[in-house]
């Protein structure tokens, strides 16, 4: 089997999951090198990692292929050095949301729409971590009974904001149960221990009222299923969890889809796991999610509200298939098909 000579650019909390999954996963590797602000040697899970300060585009000589490892809504690193990076031969994966609605750019979760991969130019954009958790159960069902309008809810972990908001949650919960002083907010713009946040990033520009991250749920989904006259509104809130986002959506059809049936389709769609009995109190958790590969879906049911509508709640690792993952499976999918 070929190997690819693989490096990262950052090495936070994407960065890390993007080293532990290469591994689990027993992607190919010959070689493995991250980029960021100073040179070191990082140790995960034991291992060492060979950290570098990438200086322009002939850092990327050499290798097939660089992660760029940026949290939610990260931004710079893919502009200063991606495109360049892409020049001399090596394909780019970026986390951030810079080039995602660049239409040179594939925008891609391969269980749903690989077939963008065709016509990359070495530049491969990983969608928001929220749409491609919602996506995976709904692009299934929209493949069935095609979907007109979708009302989303999303309750976002800190790990979507990267290492720093993980200890700011650390931090306030412990001091709160020693009875101490809350430290004050820095990562986020209010307290998030024993809080919800309803703004995850800043205001959209084009969409007036709402954030960044609630503009770029719906765009995104319009071009990964490839179908602009879907309509969708979100609200995007964080709370106090460490990992999984979850989200509740409620979604118009323009055909009639029963929730049995929708359990039917969601039960044989690769990447989903169907969680649902509520007598039994069975649902999915953020906890549930976490440290899995799948994004589980429950709470099945009929919308009353508007003709040929469901409702249903989803939760997944945003670290995993919201990030890490889904760019690791991107680069499985360019190889697989023969485009690498």
């Amino acid at each position: 089997m070929k190997k690819y000579n693989v490096c990262m650019v950052g090495i936070g909390a994407v960065g890390t999951e993007i080293v532990r999954l290469l591994r689990k996963r027993n992607f190919p590797m010959a070689k493995l090198t991250a980029f960021a602000t100073r040179e070191r040697m990082e140790l995960i899970d034991g291992k060492p990692v060979e950290v570098k300060v990438a200086t322009g585009p002939e850092s990327f000589n050499g290798y097939d292929f660089a992660f760029f490892a940026g949290t939610e809504g990260a931004k710079g690193a893919s502009k200063t050095l991606g495109w360049g990076a892409a020049e001399t031969g090596c394909t780019v994966v970026d986390n951030g949301d810079d080039f995602r609605m660049d239409p040179r750019v594939p925008l891609c979760i391969p269980e749903i729409n690989p077939e963008a991969l065709k016509n990359h130019h070495n530049f491969i954009a990983n969608p928001n971590c929220s749409t491609a958790i919602a996506l995976m159960p709904l692009y299934a069902l929209h493949r069935e009974a095609k979907i007109k309008r979708i009302v989303c809810c999303t309750y976002q972990a800190v790990s979507g904001s990267g290492a720093a908001a993980i200890r700011e949650l650390e931090e306030q919960t412990r001091a709160w149960a020693a009875g101490g002083p809350i430290p004050e907010p820095k990562v986020y713009p209010a307290q998030i221990a024993f809080n919800v946040i309803a703004q995850i990033g800043s205001e959209s520009k084009d969409m007036p009222g709402y954030t960044s991250e609630e503009a770029k749920l719906g765009r995104e989904t319009q071009k990964i299923l490839n179908d602009a006259s879907i309509q969708v509104v979100s609200t995007c809130v964080r709370v106090p969890v460490f990992n999984g986002h979850s989200e509740a959506l409620h979604v118009e059809f323009h055909t009639p889809l029963t929730p049995e049936r929708a359990r039917e389709i969601l039960s044989q769609t690769q990447g989903v796991q169907v969680v649902d009995d509520l007598a039994r109190s069975i649902f999915p958790t953020p906890l549930r999610a976490t440290g899995e590969y799948d994004a589980f879906v429950g709470r099945i049911r009929r919308d009353p509200t508007v003709p040929n509508g469901l409702s249903l709640f989803v939760a997944g690792d945003n670290i995993w298939k919201g990030a890490a993952q889904n760019a690791i499976q991107i680069a499985e999918k360019m190889i697989e098909m023969g485009l690498k």
